[in-house]
């Protein structure tokens, strides 16, 4: 059955974007359906081992969020669904690709793989494949940048944090704990549920007594925000204004992005418990297709536009799996390596 929520979203009806933001949120996205795609490919054809969960449906979420922030110092937090936060953080599709298959020149050196995406270039926190794990990590880096800057006068450090999770974590301790302590001490951390209405196959509505999470922000003294997950222009619309909000001073900001995976939890999954009637009303909500509608009713971008950027994220994508398939094995004599921080 497709559920819908009594309350209304967050919309962005009067959101207005330019040309060049507009090609930049599309091409953002059509890097991660595509790099997901080709992940996919590359998983049965037995180049990518373990567990692999793509991102597929939830696109707006990552480049709503993370397009919105300052790629250069910002930081990420990601969960076990990590590969589209890592490009639109700016990861290298290479070197995103490289880990993927294992190869030493993956973002993590080929020691993460899928579920452990990490870049200390590009702010990325890591990905974490236990539930709710990387939000105390998240809340830890916001808790420096404001100690840095109040407590050691550090004028540079007026960085945000963002941390990714979806609706199953919103039932451990680590969220209500990490919710406190940012409102406590007005941390500048944006906490992103993506509500994907599955958390592996349990339905959200069975797993839960309050099922509208954002509802849990004004519970610990920030602002809870609803917004419609498949709607990037919402999506940034809401950041941006969080994001403000963290930089100035002013405390953390919860986030609920209604969103869905149109893939299994992995790659290993049959996604047999899904109901087909609620996959289609999703799929008919595609992010991607939308935004292009968008874009072409509001003469931003011509149908042509965006075909030519398709190929072009193609290409790159092509490239990344060359690119990690031609690259070395990490070399077993450094097994023990990164296990500690070095000099």
């Amino acid at each position: 059955m497709v559920q819908e929520r009594s309350l209304p979203v967050f919309q962005a009806d009067n959101a207005a974007v330019t040309r060049e933001e507009g090609l930049m949120l599309y091409e953002d996205m059509t890097l991660g359906r595509c790099f997901e795609d080709k992940c996919a490919e590359m998983y049965y054809r037995g180049k990518m081992f373990g567990f692999v969960h793509l991102y597929n449906g939830q696109e707006a979420v990552s480049t709503g969020v993370i397009r919105a922030l300052h790629r250069d110092r910002d930081y990420v937090c990601s969960t076990y669904r990590d590969h589209v936060h890592a490009l639109s953080a700016g990861v290298p599709a290479r070197e995103v690709m490289a880990e993927l298959f294992g190869k030493e020149t993956g973002c993590s050196k080929g020691r993460g793989g899928s579920m452990h995406m990490f870049s200390g270039e590009h702010k990325l926190l890591g990905g974490f494949a236990f539930v709710a794990e990387g939000i105390p990590v998240a809340t830890g880096a916001a808790f420096q940048a404001k100690y840095r800057r109040e407590a050691m006068g550090d004028a540079s450090a007026d960085q945000v944090a963002v941390c990714f999770f979806g609706d199953g974590a919103c039932n451990n301790g680590q969220f209500y704990e990490c919710l406190n302590m940012a409102s406590l001490w007005s941390l500048p951390i944006i906490y992103v549920v993506e509500n994907n209405k599955w958390a592996i196959g349990m339905a959200h509505e069975r797993a839960t007594s309050d099922p509208e999470i954002y509802k849990k922000g004004p519970a610990f003294g920030m602002p809870g925000h609803e917004v419609d997950g498949m709607d990037v222009l919402a999506v940034r619309t809401l950041a941006k204004e969080a994001v403000a909000r963290a930089r100035a001073g002013e405390g953390p900001t919860l986030i609920e992005a209604l969103t869905y995976r149109f893939r299994g939890h992995s790659l290993a999954d049959p996604d047999e418990l899904r109901d087909k009637a609620e996959k289609e009303y999703w799929f008919s909500r595609d992010p991607i297709q939308k935004l292009a509608s968008y874009l072409t009713e509001h003469q931003l971008a011509t149908p042509e536009e965006l075909k030519a950027i398709d190929k072009r994220i193609q290409g790159v994508v092509d490239d990344a799996v060359e690119f990690a398939e031609n690259s070395p094995e990490p070399d077993p004599s450094e097994l023990r390596r990164y296990i500690f921080a070095e000099d």
